[in-house]
């Protein structure tokens, strides 16, 4: 009866250790939370890439990956690249910026 106790309290502390990692990121993978965060800013800079006309948005991809925004596509001047990259700096929440867009020809 003893043994059985302490082989439930052992499986119960195995299930909680299990589910608190599941819960945490490292490296490679986000943790729900951040992934949160990076949909949400990556809603907020296409948001505000509508609202300007310089840019125009239905050509840029935007991405977000623990706070660091990716910005790809073509774009017709160079004023609409470096518009587009103004813009996602200053959405909060923003780390940093790879501006990747492509100038046409």
């Amino acid at each position: 009866m003893n043994q059985m106790r302490t082989l439930i309290r052992c499986l119960i502390g195995v299930a909680m250790l299990l589910a608190f990692t599941a819960c945490t990121s490292n490296q490679t993978t986000r943790s729900t939370g951040i992934y949160v965060d990076d949909k949400v800013i990556t809603t907020k800079v296409k948001s505000e890439l509508i609202r300007n006309e310089v840019t125009k948005a239905m050509q840029i991809e935007v991405e977000t990956y623990r706070g660091v925004v990716q910005l790809s596509g073509f774009v017709d001047t160079e004023e609409s690249k470096e518009t587009a990259g103004q813009i996602a700096k200053g959405v909060e929440g923003v780390v940093d910026v790879k501006n990747d867009l492509i100038l046409r020809q």
